[in-house]
């Protein structure tokens, strides 16, 4: 499998506007291919645009950040470690990213850091301040509070495969992503430790985003609208986290010190 392992073009603070959509694969396999006339694949995955992905998710014992993104909250906020898997063994040296995600309103924002996956885990779980750039200075001490404010734990495990598309120099800010084989796990809460999840939607469903900087340009939407896609309101966290509560014991959020 591909492996994104270079992290040198990681952007590590930008705000945008994001749109989901859950449709069949054949639906979605149609909407992309309508979109080869205005997008490219994201040369930081395969020929493709494909990679996999894992990401991490922390939250406290009352699961703050589940319940603000079920009950709508304006301004929420919530923490993961996000590591680009490939075939090899994540190590304590390989690189990830620690990300705040955080809603306002409708515009999502990002701060995150590039750290090793030893420093990402000291300052997530053992809440010790990792060495780091200077200027990644304020965003670490910003999920340090988080971290002591909300008693964060891992909760979830999230991965898939996503195959991206980006706008040419005509529309800079565009993205559209195809997200398949979403699993989810609740157990053995360490990206480095061999996958073990259970499967978040039906096989042959596809969770599609389009992702803008300013404003999404006619053409897509008169593409969403071709293609009959309809704006949902989900979270693959939360979406974890519901499954998770069906099937586990009530102590699988209170992972041992």
């Amino acid at each position: 499998m591909f492996e994104m392992s270079n992290l040198s073009h990681i952007i590590r603070k930008f705000d945008r506007f994001e749109l989901k959509y859950l449709v069949p694969r054949k639906t979605a396999s149609a909407f992309q291919q309508s979109l080869r006339a205005f997008l490219m694949p994201d040369d930081h995955g395969d020929a493709r645009g494909r990679y996999a992905l894992a990401s991490l998710y922390y939250d406290g014992p009352d699961l703050r950040f589940y319940h603000e993104k079920i009950d709508g909250i304006n301004v929420r906020r919530k923490l993961r470690i996000r590591h680009y898997a490939s075939s090899a063994s994540l190590t304590d040296d390989h690189l990830v990213l620690v990300e705040i995600k955080q809603r306002v309103n409708r515009v999502t924002q990002k701060r995150r850091v590039v750290l090793p996956y030893r420093e990402a885990r000291r300052l997530c779980d053992a809440r010790q301040t990792p060495a780091h750039l200077p200027e990644d200075a304020a965003v670490i001490n910003e999920m340090m509070w988080m971290l002591w404010q909300y008693n964060l734990r891992p909760a979830s495990i999230v991965r898939y495969t996503r195959q991206a598309l980006v706008g040419t120099d005509y529309d800079p800010g565009v993205r559209v992503t195809f997200d398949t084989d979403l699993t989810f796990q609740i157990r053995h809460l360490d990206l480095a430790e061999s996958p073990t999840g259970l499967p978040m939607f039906p096989a042959d469903w596809t969770v599609v985003e389009i992702k803008v900087n300013e404003r999404i340009p006619d053409w897509l939407t008169e593409l969403v609208a071709a293609h009959n896609l309809n704006l949902v309101r989900i979270s693959k966290y939360c979406r974890s986290i519901e499954l998770a509560q069906a099937v586990a014991e009530p102590f699988w959020r209170f992972p041992p010190a």
